[in-house]
């Protein structure tokens, strides 16, 4: 490995893939997403991007771990006991697999994440 090797995800760019969730997990509005995946490593267990959110709330069950900073926007993130946290700009959180819940997008809504799934 050189320096070459490293990613500047800064100066990747990538595709968006939108998509929406699927209508059995939309709660509120019509989320359209879309996703700017920048890295994922050779093993297959993490990637590094960009996502945007509509304004919007849907169920959520994470399989994977995912660190977030959020760009832009407000959501407030509800685990299944109905506890919240809203999240806003400048705001860095880690969302650990095995979290179940709600993601509702108060604001249009953009972060960086970087998720991790651990394969058997």
């Amino acid at each position: 490995m050189n320096i070459q090797n490293v990613v500047d995800i800064s100066l990747t760019s990538s595709e968006a893939e939108r998509y929406r969730p699927d209508p059995a997990k939309v709660l509120k509005g019509d989320p359209e997403q879309a996703v700017f995946n920048q890295y994922d490593s050779p093993c297959g267990q993490m990637g590094v991007g960009v996502w945007e959110g509509a304004v919007g709330q849907w169920t959520v069950n994470y399989t994977e771990h995912e660190y977030c900073e959020i760009l832009q926007g407000v959501s407030v993130l509800r685990d299944s006991d109905g506890n919240a946290k809203t999240l806003r700009v400048g705001d860095r959180f880690v969302i650990p697999a095995g979290f179940r819940g709600t993601w509702e997008v108060l604001e249009a809504c953009r972060k960086i994440y970087v998720i991790f799934e651990q394969k058997a």
